[in-house]
């Protein structure tokens, strides 16, 4: 990207430098610019008060604050979402659980999913857009989360097929669904305590207990009666849980058939459990991204 000298001036004035992408964010953010503006606008010299602005969000990132977060949105699986800190910043892997989530519900004729733990509202919406006639639930055991879930379904529209419920995981459920999601927090509270990163974020969206597997193992605990047979599960994990994430599902689906997807890093990402055990076309261990 190029960046308007101005912008240029500011940037390099700061003892650190910031990716040149992260730059262009924070100043079309500072100017309130789209993309296409930014490109049209290069010569926009920045007042004073722009300035100022550019250089105290420049410093908020420094300080770790997340760009996100920043500038309220961010982008997931081709669309536009509002982010702020009641809810976990939506991440890229996340979008082959959406893929996989898709392909699933077409090749079922899914008549309702349920997205557990549904934080600012990124996986249901972005499977309502895709599922028109589709009936989604969407979970959340933050009241604060689902007022920014809310906020979203309605910039999208899509509020007459997502039905929010607050509660903790699957009990809010009132019916078993053909396809259930869940987005779990999957990271250890060592590497939450060490990570300057995470530390803006939800601490409750991100506690995985001390293995990381202590909320995935409570929602096993609460999958049976929720889930209609020849449904499927399909589960967010972190790097080098697949067999821990594994070896738990059995208890809440017996008989299952589980595969194990890569995500776009080659990390084992997305668990995929098949209730009525019948095996797919995929082969185990196989992403077909």
């Amino acid at each position: 990207g190029v960046l308007p000298a101005e912008a240029e001036q500011v940037l390099r004035r700061d003892a650190e430098p910031i990716p040149r992408v992260t730059a262009e964010v924070l100043l079309r953010h500072t100017l309130k610019f789209n993309r296409v503006q930014m490109y049209q606008e290069m010569d926009t010299e920045l007042s004073p008060a722009q300035e100022n602005s550019l250089r105290g969000l420049i410093k908020r990132h420094l300080d770790g604050e997340p760009v996100a977060y920043i500038t309220g949105h961010k982008e997931f699986y081709g669309l536009d979402f509002c982010v702020d800190s009641r809810a976990l910043i939506p991440r890229p892997e996340t979008e082959l659980l959406v893929e996989k989530a898709l392909e699933l519900a077409r090749n079922r004729d899914a008549a309702t999913i349920a997205d557990i733990g549904t934080g600012c509202g990124t996986i249901a919406i972005s499977l309502a857009l895709n599922l028109p006639s589709t009936k989604i639930y969407a979970t959340d055991i933050s009241a604060s989360s689902l007022e920014l879930a809310l906020y979203n379904c309605q910039q999208h529209k899509v509020l007459d097929r997502i039905c929010l419920l607050e509660g903790d995981m699957l009990e809010p459920l009132p019916e078993p669904v053909d396809i259930i999601i869940a987005n779990l927090p999957y990271v250890t509270e060592d590497y939450i305590t060490h990570s300057h990163s995470l530390s803006f974020e939800p601490r409750l969206a991100l506690d995985g207990g001390k293995d990381g597997l202590s909320q995935i193992r409570r929602f096993c605990t609460q999958v049976n009666g929720k889930i209609k047979l020849g449904g499927s599960i399909l589960l967010e994990i972190g790097e080098g849980q697949s067999e821990g994430v594994v070896s738990l599902l059995p208890n809440g689906a017996p008989s299952a058939h589980i595969e194990v997807f890569k995500d776009f890093g080659g990390v084992e990402r997305v668990v995929w459990v098949n209730v009525s055990g019948k095996p797919s076309t995929g082969q185990k261990h196989q992403s077909q991204r």
